[in-house]
């Protein structure tokens, strides 16, 4: 299922929502800036010793051809991700390795957020915030919406990293803060509609489908990935899908605006009151 739009109109300008977007946008077409032709040599070594492994990006091709010693060829493009992506083993271990950030370590938790690693990721994830992000930072104010989606994206990566902790390859991306929008999305507004792309049988069709079950089954999509993928812990972070989708739908009730009630508290409410009747 792929949503097209909502039916919710916010009655607000996102402007929070349209700075994320923007950002990301830049970011992205800087690192498109930064040469892939080219090699730089990163010491491999402390990698090796710190954490027995081979050091992210290191291509033994490319090291038989390049290399020299400790030192393992990358390109500038992906040294950036290297060093502004959030890396677990690194990060939890608080040693910064090469090539390094001139900023504390921790903060690689923020500057992942804004990394994409292709169009595609960029384009997927912009188009999710685009059509939920409104609506939620309607519900609670810019300001508090910003803080909301990077409190968010630090419970996405802290969930991925409790799940991979002993990883060095570097995690980038804005879906896990994108993920506490649409768990926030899901408790505030569950019977909104979503026009949905669905596929049946070898068809495209366009559905109208309630906000809680198209993000319920989203979240049931990631979840089961995540238990397959425990395994191998391939090139998508399911668990930061997870975390940052808890994390969001936990804290809209501190973040929403106070004359705001969420549709989900409305539904339990109202199931209450027939049972009492």
């Amino acid at each position: 299922m792929f949503p097209i739009r909502d039916y919710r109109v916010s009655g607000r300008r996102p402007w929070a929502t349209y700075i994320l977007i923007a950002l990301n946008a830049l970011v992205f077409l800087y690192t498109l800036s930064i040469p892939e032709s080219s090699y730089v040599l990163v010491d491999g070594c402390a990698w090796a010793d710190a954490f027995n492994r081979s050091p992210p990006g290191y291509d033994p091709v490319l090291y038989r051809r390049y290399g020299r010693g400790c030192f393992y060829p990358l390109s500038p493009r992906d040294a950036f991700y290297i060093q502004y992506g959030l890396i677990p083993a690194e990060f939890l271990s608080g040693k910064d390795l090469p090539p390094t950030v001139v900023f504390p370590i921790w903060l690689t938790l923020f500057t992942a957020m804004f990394l994409h690693a292709g169009w595609l990721h960029l384009i997927g994830n912009m188009w999710y915030l685009w059509i939920f992000g409104d609506n939620v930072e309607a519900s609670m104010g810019s300001v508090r919406y910003l803080l909301f989606y990077l409190v968010c994206g630090v419970g996405a990566a802290g969930l991925q990293m409790a799940v991979s902790g002993k990883s060095t390859v570097p995690m980038v991306g804005a879906s896990g803060a994108i993920s506490g929008v649409m768990g926030a999305y899901l408790v505030l507004f569950p019977s909104a509609r979503i026009l949905t792309l669905v596929p049946i049988w070898f068809f495209l069709q366009l559905v109208e489908v309630p906000a809680v079950i198209f993000l319920g089954l989203w979240f049931l999509l990631q979840f089961f990935s995540g238990l397959v993928d425990l395994q191998s812990l391939g090139g998508t972070a399911w668990w930061a899908h997870i975390g940052g989708f808890l994390t969001g739908a936990l804290l809209v009730f501190l973040f929403r605006r106070r004359m705001i009630t969420p549709g989900l508290v409305r539904w339990w409410e109202y199931r209450r009151w027939r049972r009492h009747f």
